[in-house]
């Protein structure tokens, strides 16, 4: 009864004339729909229907165990594995006529069939022809040599939102049919998340639940602004907080795709914009001693020596409040807004210095591969063999996904059957082995070739020293 009383009491006190502007008036407005709409997009939403081949150990109760499995990775030493084939529901929007159709990354991922169902009821084979790991976006290509003509839906800018826009999200969720659900624009550049490596989202209240990834977010005039990519859930169903990838970070991951860039030739998805620089967030301390009227913005921590800002005289203390004439809230932000610069050109930035605001032209260029790699397979008999190694540097670092050290050797690749795949990981640091300190993966060649002994290795994994002893 109190809830009842509160839901109504503010419809009580509205003025006599507000409350009657609030009914409808015409045959006109008590009609008002979003079919037009929906009829608009709804043909170019496809579900998506993966099957995906897995490998699990057979008999072994530690490998499903949610506790122990994370150790058992890579297997359970003698035990067997086996292959089974799982099926994958996702969605996904067409935006070009050509076939061509954007779903999630973990939609796509590691998928041997990929069949798309149009909502008129036909079906098509599909190839993944970039999976974006960093953004988690993917694209597929529709196999048709029919000549059918395609439906398909356009890009609209997200920066068009604004919080308390109405939206719809449209998908295929629990297997159900195609499913439109509306709701608001609860909130622009999300990024207190840890979805991707962007976490820079649009929050929505629209329904989203499994099945829906991939699926559009629309605006009411039709414009994809989004794809729904996650929820906030307890029980895995809707609780009024989803999700949604920006229009401008799809619009980059098709740029990619269409300028070459495939799942064949990147296998860790998009090169991007590469900063250099450590931040950290405006706190209201921080805000308060610079004069800042509010926190906002992105303060530079420190800054690699082959930074593009560096070269751009941006210096460690500044604070960055634009990136290309977009505001800078948090370092989330500033990240998302270099990322969707295309490579070659420069962005603006704007720099609080000691008070004064200047401007600075920076490079979007790639992450430096320097110094060389020198990617080395350790060979021998000893617990290492087959393990490769390279020399850490900011390319290699994006591609492992890792912070960006100032050097040392670090482990690429484990075979997965190998012993160290127990105990060691890629991205791992070896910082030395037997005593002597590692300044290459040439060091570890020739230390492990001329060991008479066991293996004493001290190990950098994720933020973390542990020394490893092998007898």
């Amino acid at each position: 009864m109190i809830t009842r009383l509160l839901l109504v009491l503010p419809v009580l006190l509205l003025p006599l004339a507000a409350y009657a502007q609030s009914v409808p008036e015409s045959r006109e407005q008590v009609q008002l729909s979003f079919s037009p709409v929906v009829k608009k997009v709804a043909p170019a939403v496809v579900s998506i229907y993966a099957k995906k081949t897995v490998t699990r150990s057979a008999g072994n109760p530690f490998m499903n165990d949610p506790f122990f499995a994370p150790f058992f990775r890579n297997g359970f030493p003698g035990g067997r594995m086996r292959k089974q084939v799982e099926n994958a529901l996702g969605s996904g929007v067409i935006l070009d006529p050509d076939g061509l159709v954007v779903t999630n990354a973990h939609v796509a991922r590691n998928a041997d069939e990929i069949t798309v169902v149009l909502t008129d009821g036909r079906e098509f084979e599909a190839d993944v022809a970039l999976v974006d790991e960093a953004s988690d976006l993917a694209i597929l290509r529709i196999h048709d040599k029919t000549g059918a003509v395609l439906p398909f839906v356009s890009l609209k800018p997200s920066e068009a939102l604004e919080v308390g826009d109405l939206v719809l999200a449209v998908g295929n969720p629990f297997g159900v049919g195609q499913t439109v659900t509306s709701g608001i624009v609860s909130a622009q550049g999300r990024s207190s998340l840890d979805i991707n490596d962007f976490n820079f989202f649009i929050q929505t209240d629209a329904a989203i639940n499994p099945g829906n990834s991939g699926g559009p977010l629309v605006a009411l005039d039709g414009g994809v602004v989004g794809i729904n990519t996650a929820i906030y859930s307890r029980d895995g169903g809707s609780l009024g907080i989803g999700f949604a990838i920006p229009s401008e970070m799809v619009a980059s991951v098709i740029a990619a795709e269409k300028a070459g860039v495939s799942a064949r030739t990147q296998a860790g998805g998009i090169v991007r914009p590469w900063l250099g620089v450590s931040v950290q967030t405006v706190t209201a301390d921080i805000a308060d001693s610079l004069g800042l009227a509010r926190p906002q913005g992105a303060l530079i921590a420190s800054i690699h020596p082959a930074s593009p800002l560096l070269k751009a005289d941006i210096k460690v203390g500044d604070i960055v409040l634009s990136v290309a004439g977009k505001t800078v809230r948090d370092p989330a932000e500033m990240k998302f807004r270099m990322a969707t610069v295309p490579m070659g050109q420069s962005a603006v930035f704007e720099i609080l210095r000691q008070g004064a605001r200047t401007t600075h032209n920076v490079l979007a260029m790639a992450p430096p591969d320097d110094p060389p790699r020198r990617e080395t397979v350790l060979k021998g008999a000893h617990i290492l063999k087959g393990v490769t190694l390279a020399n850490l540097n900011p390319a290699v670092a994006i591609e492992l996904g890792m912070p960006e050290e100032d050097g040392g050797v670090v482990i690429l690749k484990i075979p997965s059957r190998s012993p160290a795949a127990q105990f060691l990981s890629p991205g791992d640091l070896l910082l030395e082995i037997n005593g002597i300190k590692m300044t290459g993966p040439g060091d570890a060649e020739k230390v492990l070739s001329t060991s008479q002994r066991g293996l004493s290795a001290l190990i950098s994994s994720g933020g973390r020293t542990r020394r490893l002893v092998i007898r």
